[in-house]
């Protein structure tokens, strides 16, 4: 599934609920259903800088596709962090560093972040976004 199918998908998961509570409590169950990063992945150098909570991500490349996997001790962002992985985890490098992700903009994500989240979102998409680069240059 492309990074814009996974998008949409997610838009029209979110557009099922009217406020924000309940797009909330979707949020946090996604962040739940997350499989569980294993400890040896929770290192320092694996803490995303930026994040108010503690986000760690780890990235591989099996057959030239970047495979992310992450966890937070916080609820709210450990459901933001799902949803990142979800729609960009599986893809090859090009196709993550080339991503707009407009879905965040268009669940209303954005609008409903405090700014340190929203920070701490920007810092997420900006290291799955370095990995991604690293491994496109490991290619070449």
């Amino acid at each position: 599934m492309s990074i814009e199918e996974k998008e949409n998908e997610i838009i029209e998961e979110f557009a099922m609920f009217d406020d924000w509570a309940d797009k909330y409590e979707y949020l946090i169950d996604l962040g739940k259903s997350l499989p569980k990063l294993d400890d040896n992945n929770k290192t320092d150098d694996k803490l995303i800088k930026g994040c108010q909570s503690k986000v760690w991500m780890h990235s591989e490349l099996i057959d030239g596709k970047v495979i992310y996997t992450a966890d937070s001790d916080a609820i709210i962002t450990k459901g933001m962090v799902a949803l990142m992985v979800r729609v960009l985890s599986n893809q090859s490098p090009d196709e993550v560093i080339d991503s707009k992700l407009d879905f965040v903009e268009k669940i209303g994500l954005t609008k409903h972040l405090s700014p340190t989240r929203s920070n701490g979102l920007l810092s997420m998409i900006k290291q799955m976004k370095l990995d991604a680069l690293a491994y496109k240059q490991l290619k070449s």
